[in-house]
């Protein structure tokens, strides 16, 4: 198995502390992260897409691409790169540029994103947004691929013999379809013969589970061996001590701010308590021998090769947080890596 650490870019108070990090804080935060958890072997890094509160995340290439300044070996990942929003030949000069400057490590994720308020910045209605995201992705991939394209669709402007620069340094690049619940996302990857990454996060292991098993089928409908399926797969939380007892007591004031941030945005949470979130959500909190044990019974169901963690600190202290992605390192990965082997991805 291979292990990504992600952000998404969130920019909220600390959840003990109460304190908000300047904008350029937070920002450094994320870069720093990166040059850490490849000093300490994990595989990949993401930078999600997002363009609304709480996020500050609206431009991955740009943050990608400072990192791969600091980073020589980690894969850079997008999770994800909104095509529904964005001019795909755009996005194609961002990501081509980036794939040169790190050398070779770029790994797209592609998705339609999440958030009303970002459908509005970039006029996307409920009703177009899957073809805006169909229609994106093919024109993107031909835009890799090839160095003349002649296209016509519906949601920008036609090319005729239209040559994008720079030509990309990966040929072709892979790409993953991130997905929550959405069975558009699943059919689009399939139906390429592309690698599928769900979310994971946010419900029980049931709604995952079967979006996996139907992604599994449509690959097979579309022709494609059975063996050369790849998936990834989140997770909703992590911390990890030496005992259950000190990583729940540890993690508890952190969910509980998170619990409080959706009540008083008016969601309704899944998990209530922080010993519901262990039990029946996909956050691997706890021991060593425990977070081994959840990601053993998720691959039962999902034979995923890929699993992320989260990047941020929240209310941990630098040193915490550092200490806990040792930990993985330590106890947690190679147990996995042994159990659960993958591919050569890369």
């Amino acid at each position: 198995m291979k292990f990504l650490v992600i952000t998404l870019i969130t920019h909220t108070p600390d959840p003990l502390t109460g304190v908000l990090k300047p904008t350029t804080e937070r920002l450094r935060e994320v870069v720093d992260n990166a040059v850490l958890v490849e000093e300490l072997g994990f595989d990949g890094y993401g930078v999600g897409e997002r363009h609304e509160r709480p996020f500050i995340s609206s431009s991955p290439p740009v943050m990608l691409s400072h990192i791969a300044a600091r980073t020589s070996t980690i894969r850079l990942f997008t999770a994800v790169t909104t095509l529904s929003l964005l001019d795909p030949v755009r996005a194609f000069e961002d990501y081509a540029t980036l794939d040169h400057l790190s050398g070779g490590r770029l790994e797209l994720m592609i998705g339609k994103g999440n958030g009303a308020a970002q459908a509005e910045l970039f006029h996307v209605t409920t009703e177009d947004q899957w073809e805006r995201n169909r229609e994106g992705y093919e024109l993107f991939r031909r835009l890799w691929r090839e160095d003349e394209v002649t296209w016509e669709g519906k949601f920008r402007p036609s090319l005729t013999d239209a040559e994008t620069w720079p030509r990309p340094l990966q040929q072709p690049i892979r790409t993953w379809h991130g997905s929550a619940t959405s069975r558009d996302s699943v059919e689009l990857a399939a139906k390429w013969g592309d690698p599928l990454f769900s979310a994971n996060v946010t419900n029980p292991i049931e709604p995952y589970a079967e979006l996996i098993a139907h992604y599994r089928e449509r690959w097979a409908f579309h022709g494609h061996d059975p063996a050369d399926a790849i998936v990834g797969a989140g997770s909703a939380g992590y911390y990890a001590a030496k005992t259950s007892q000190e990583a729940v007591d540890k993690f508890r004031p952190i969910f509980e701010s998170r619990l409080a941030t959706q009540t008083k945005l008016g969601l309704q949470p899944v998990f209530t308590t922080v010993e519901d979130l262990v039990e029946r959500s996909s956050a691997l909190i706890g021991s060593p021998e425990q977070i081994v044990d959840k990601v053993h019974r998720y691959h039962e169901r999902f034979g995923h090769e890929v699993l992320h963690i989260s990047a941020d600190r929240d209310g941990l202290t630098d040193r915490e947080h550092r200490e806990t992605l040792e930990l993985f390192q330590t106890d947690i990965a190679p147990v996995l890596r042994r159990e659960l082997p993958s591919r050569d991805l890369w």
